[in-house]
């Protein structure tokens, strides 16, 4: 039987810190009970790690660089926090680690939080928001009906945070949900899989599949770094997992992924042999409309990338090859090189189905909740 919690209002004897569950007067000028993280369901996660919120335990593998130890392997990004609660209102603070900011994307996104509550079977966007500098929480959504939500909290991108806290009203009933996905399917790649250029923290084109497909994705995006090295390859097979969705051709030159992809799969069917691999052609740059050089390098990279796809499928059945919509205009492109929040929506359209007729061959179907 799932423990329920009911959490009462008390007179405030000390003043609100981090790592306590206090009465603290909300925005509105209500009572507010803050409850960690640590006491909901935590989603998302290719494994155990000792570090709640990191996403690889990077001391149990070699070979990776400080930056990515130290920063793009324990970022929270994909990991969310499911919950159901009573409460009218919703706020979200987090104690941070190492609070990051970028000029691509949205501080909501890098360091803040996306609130999505299921309203007859479909997750709606309900608010988001980022706690601010001093620690003040940030009111996520407010005067809602009376009753029961389930809610889907996506945790920040590119922040590192030693613990997220959930503020509900004082006297309403929080829950620690079960997780409402099944069929782990891995996503690893670049900086779109970690969503850079997102406006916010549940945007990335592989958590927006999640929402619409019901399946459990858990997400490894590491901007700039998805280069088919051995160090992620490792931690990629030892990764339980129904089926493996991999962004690996954007970071990559040409050179790099004929000199590491045969050893990068290699490495990963010693301990998946048969699990579906679906590798993501990268996406049309809006830099290579004008830009010689780089239209170069871009087209022997895609090119060289099919070719060792193709040649891979002679002989491994369960890899396959698809190819997200591109934007050859530049519409949906940010900074010359990344999606919009459109383009991320459009590239999820356009892999979704694809990728869901691959999954239907072993039996992975979407939930039908």
């Amino acid at each position: 039987m799932r423990l329920r919690k009911k959490l009462f209002a008390t007179f405030l004897l000390v003043p609100y810190a981090i790592g306590a569950i206090v009465a603290q007067p909300s925005l509105s000028g209500k009572n507010t009970v803050y409850i960690p993280g640590s006491e909901l369901t935590l989603i998302g996660k290719l494994m155990p790690t000792t570090d709640r919120y990191a996403r690889v335990d990077s001391l149990r593998y070699g070979g990776f660089t400080d930056f990515q130890r130290r920063n793009l392997n324990v970022t929270a990004s994909g990991l969310a926090l499911v919950f159901n609660t009573d409460s009218r209102n919703i706020y979200a603070n987090f104690d941070y680690e190492f609070r990051n900011a970028m000029p691509n994307t949205t501080d909501i996104a890098i360091a803040g939080c996306d609130l999505y509550i299921r309203r007859d079977g479909k997750w709606l966007y309900a608010g988001s928001g980022v706690p601010s500098e001093k620690g003040e929480p940030v009111a996520l959504v407010e005067n809602m009906a009376s009753g029961e939500k389930e809610c889907l909290l996506y945790l920040p991108l590119r922040s590192i945070i030693r613990e997220a806290y959930v503020g509900i009203d004082s006297g309403a009933t929080i829950t620690a949900a079960p997780n409402p996905f099944k069929h782990k399917i891995v996503f690893w790649g670049s900086s779109y899989t970690h969503g850079t250029s997102t406006s916010r923290a549940g945007i990335p084109y592989q958590l927006q599949f999640q929402r619409a497909t019901g399946l459990d994705v858990c997400s490894l995006g590491v901007g700039g770094n998805s280069k088919l090295q051995q160090s992620y390859a490792r931690v990629l097979a030892d990764t339980d997992a129904n089926a493996f969705v991999f962004d690996a051709f954007s970071n990559p030159s040409a050179a790099e992924i004929r000199e590491r992809f045969d050893d990068f799969l290699k490495t990963i069917r010693t301990k998946h042999p048969s699990t579906p691999i679906i590798f993501q052609q990268t996406i049309h740059i809006g830099a290579r409309n004008f830009n010689t050089r780089i239209e170069k390098s871009e087209t022997e990279k895609m090119k060289t990338a099919e070719e060792v796809v193709r040649k891979a499928m002679e002989t491994d059945p369960n890899i396959y090859m698809i190819y997200p919509e591109p934007d050859t205009d530049g519409y949906s492109c940010t900074d010359l090189l990344h999606p919009s929040d459109l383009g991320y929506a459009n590239w999820m359209k356009s892999i979704r189905q694809p990728i869901l007729d691959i999954l239907s061959k072993y039996g992975i179907t979407p939930s039908k909740r």
